[in-house]
């Protein structure tokens, strides 16, 4: 459908350009994006400049959305602002979570199916956002790990992410890390197709049936062994850039940038699918 489109990687990513977000908003569109998805991981619009209603129109064509409880927009509440800017969102103050590789929603009791997140402002300075593939990751593991790891389960909190960008909380804050519940997900995540990837992250601090200290090195294994540079890539954002990734195949993060930044981005999310047992 898309004559412009070129992988970024061999591992992970395709660009598109000259498309604009009306052009999105279709269910030919949504196809596209579909098989691109589950061949590339990470879609890359440049500068298509899509609005929040067609934004909404492809996320619904593409699943279920997430309405979320807090930091929903007016007009429509399935799109979430990201900003360290208080005045663009009520959770501006936990944004800076998203400095570390983690995936959306690990700790809801399924984890995001896709997010697509669009450039309303950019960054000067810091702001790139980073990809990793956990499936080729999986895929790249001895025969020996993978069979060590099919049956492992690993405790993924709120608490876990923020004190990796807080680590001296007051108690006000631990309470309210605490309000939001804590999950047990598979370390293997598998969907009906038998695809494999690794659900780790900032979220991940517990291995169940492990010490502490074991399980912590293991998280840090794999993470450290997912976001080489060959299952990886950066992007630099421009103005009306859309991203579309996998959630639960996807490892992704922020590139650290100031709280006053103009940085805007605008989030949807896709309800999840439950791993195959």
């Amino acid at each position: 459908m898309f004559d412009t489109a070129t992988p970024i990687t061999p591992a992970i990513g395709i660009e598109v350009s000259g498309v604009s977000g009306a052009q999105l908003a279709s269910a030919e569109a949504a196809q596209w994006c579909r098989s691109a998805l589950d061949r590339h991981g990470v879609v890359l619009f440049r500068e298509c400049h899509i609005g929040d209603g067609d934004l909404v129109t492809l996320s619904r064509l593409l699943g279920e959305v997430v309405v979320p409880p807090m930091g929903g927009g007016k007009d429509h509440p399935e799109v979430s602002a990201i900003s360290l800017d208080p005045a663009e969102t009520v959770l501006a103050s936990y944004n800076t979570g998203t400095f570390h590789w983690h995936i959306d929603g690990a700790t809801d009791a399924i984890p995001q199916l896709g997010t697509l997140l669009t450039a309303i402002e950019v960054s000067t300075e810091g702001g790139d956002t980073e990809f990793a593939n956990t499936y080729a990751a999986y895929d790249a593991l001895p025969d020996e790990d993978k069979a060590q790891f099919a049956d492992l389960q690993v405790v993924h909190s709120f608490a876990t992410a923020q004190l990796l960008a807080n680590p001296d909380p007051t108690d006000k804050q631990r309470a309210s890390w605490a309000r939001v519940p804590t999950r047990v997900h598979p370390l293997v995540w598998t969907r009906g197709n038998g695809r494999k990837s690794l659900l780790i992250g900032a979220t991940a601090g517990e291995v169940v049936g492990m010490s502490p200290e074991e399980g912590q090195a293991l998280i840090k294994r794999l993470l450290d062994w997912s976001t080489q540079p060959r299952f990886a890539l950066r992007h630099h954002w421009h103005r009306g850039d859309l991203v579309l990734w996998d959630n639960t195949g996807m490892l992704h993060r922020a590139i650290p940038y100031t709280a006053t930044s103009r940085r805007l981005m605008h989030r949807t999310t896709l309800v999840g699918e439950e791993a195959v047992a």
